[in-house]
């Protein structure tokens, strides 16, 4: 709460007051995706070191999180940090196997990264579903890194691949999992069937690393 109150409100996710970035005198300003070249190109005509990254999969991001780490003088910390991520990554990946192994399957995953329209989830999204033991149901798609390319032109095709998990994170609001359980013939799909509808907050999941 009182980040909320006190932290300069200065830039949104494709729009920024460059004005106001200029006078906090940053040493690096970091971006993310080609959503935000404008506003990088922007920082940098007015003068500003800036460093924009474009990490889809998991492998991308512990590379950017190396990069970072260098950046910002913290080759060791950065390391040692890494080092602890990908040990939990794994542990979770032995956890996972041990129970296939016992006869227990992947559950089918649907992540919706936006619902009008609706837009399923990015690699990294899809690649994290994996190592925790389920399967993407839309892999094909995952692969695309622009969201326009994930956008399910018909909703029914979620109906037909009958996910047993939906994982919703809409980006910047809030997840009804009531309205999505309302949609036309989604009754019939076991995530709904069983109530397994959940959010996984936006900041935590839609910002890679």
């Amino acid at each position: 709460p009182r980040a909320r109150a006190e932290k300069p409100k200065v830039s949104a996710f494709t729009s920024a007051r460059i004005d106001k970035i200029v006078a906090l005198q940053p040493d690096l300003v970091l971006g993310f995706s080609e959503l935000q070249a404008d506003i990088a190109a922007s920082l940098i005509r007015a003068g500003v070191p800036v460093a924009v990254f474009n990490q889809r999969s998991v492998a991308q991001i512990f590379d950017m999180l190396a990069q970072l780490a260098a950046l910002v003088g913290a080759v060791d910390r950065g390391h040692a940090l890494l080092l602890q991520m990908r040990e939990r990554l794994t542990q979770m990946q032995q956890a996972v196997q041990a129970q296939l192994d016992q006869g227990r399957r992947r559950p089918r995953v649907y992540f919706e990264e936006w619902d009008d329209p609706l837009i399923s989830g990015i690699r990294w999204v899809a690649e994290l579903v994996r190592i925790a033991g389920g399967d993407d149901i839309f892999p094909e798609r995952a692969a695309e890194s622009l969201a326009k390319a994930r956008i399910l032109e018909d909703p029914g095709e979620v109906i037909r691949r009958a996910p047993d998990i939906i994982l919703g994170s809409w980006c910047g609001k809030k997840f009804r999992p009531q309205k999505v359980a309302a949609r036309p013939g989604w009754s019939a799909i076991p995530a709904v069937r069983d109530g397994e509808l959940h959010e996984i907050k936006s900041p935590i999941i839609l910002q890679p690393g």
